[in-house]
């Protein structure tokens, strides 16, 4: 190995650390902003009813899942929706380490069932509980049908 290859390693395993720092940071602020939502179910839900909230698709599998099939075509399915709507993806391994970030009980044998931490979507905006409001005119069509006053037949 030449002093250039080696050095050229040096810099991506560097650079990989500061990526794999910067990704851990982020979903910690999320947590903790009530910005990540956890789960392929949970997400699919939220990139259907708003998807311009959504900033960051992070996809994680290990080794010995890479060949579930079922997993695979969720992942296929999330991947077309995020690039259909510009949201960027982010691939990893690693789930334990998530796991660990996200603060998940270490055994959850017989008491609790781990959450699903294959897909997590990073938004822009925190998670609410009431349904979001129409705006503008349909707004105020809206106000309007659930009073009883709108004039279509």
């Amino acid at each position: 190995m030449t002093l250039e290859e080696l050095v050229a390693c040096d810099n991506a395993a560097q650079k990989m650390q500061t990526v794999t720092a910067a990704v851990e940071e982020l979903l910690v602020a999320a947590q903790r902003q009530d910005r990540l939502t956890v789960g392929v179910y949970e997400s699919a839900k939220l990139m259907n009813v708003d998807p311009d909230s959504v900033v960051l698709c992070l996809l994680a599998i290990d080794e010995e899942e890479e060949d579930d099939i079922a997993l695979q075509i969720h992942f296929t399915l999330i991947q077309s929706f995020c690039c259909d709507n510009d949201i960027n993806i982010v691939r990893v391994s690693g789930m334990q380490r998530l796991a660990q970030l996200l603060g998940e009980p270490a055994d959850t044998q017989g008491t609790t069932e781990a959450r699903d931490l294959h897909c997590l979507l990073v938004t822009n905006n925190p998670k609410t509980t009431q349904p979001m409001r129409p705006s503008g005119a349909e707004s105020l069509e809206t106000e309007e049908e659930e009073r009883g006053v709108c004039d279509h037949p």
